[in-house]
């Protein structure tokens, strides 16, 4: 990896740069057009990063002032381990920044907060035809070979 990238919290000024990536990675998952995210869940999701009751934070990958990538994460209880687990929720990088270390770095960024953190387990998921991503998942992770099952629920 190239050491002048600088693996940091994200702070509210860097929302619009943000927004670009948070965009390619909606856009990567086919969250445009009908599909698309309402603005409110953006929103929601950024505040959400600068508030201590939230568990849920951001870091981004930073190189010569430009932000190459993000990495969202949140610590949750679970009934298999005392102490809390995180998720890895979101990781995206620009595409010239991937083959680059930037997604390992803020994997890595990661498994370090997780730590201070007293978290005894990082884990995340990917999409099935996510090649690429998965090229780099298997080096820095076990696949647990569990199969995720969702229900969309529609409130009244």
């Amino acid at each position: 990896m190239n050491n002048n990238i600088l693996i940091r919290s994200v702070k509210k000024e860097d929302f619009a740069a943000w927004s670009v990536l948070w965009d390619g990675y909606n856009r990567f998952y086919e969250r445009t057009g009908p599909n698309a995210l309402p603005d409110a869940v953006t929103q929601m999701t950024w505040s959400r990063f600068f508030d201590g009751y939230e568990p849920v934070h951001a870091l981004v990958a930073e190189q010569g002032g430009q932000l190459l990538g993000l990495v969202h994460y949140l610590f949750h209880r679970t009934t298999s381990r005392i102490e809390a687990s995180c998720y890895l929720n979101d990781l995206f990088t620009l595409p010239e920044a991937r083959g680059k270390g930037v997604g390992r770095a803020l994997i890595q960024a990661v498994y370090e907060q997780a730590n201070l953190a007293g978290s005894t387990v990082v884990y995340w998921q990917t999409h099935e035809t996510n090649a690429t991503a998965q090229q780099l998942y298997n080096q820095v992770a076990d696949r647990s070979g569990f199969i995720v099952y969702r229900k969309s629920l529609v409130h009244q």
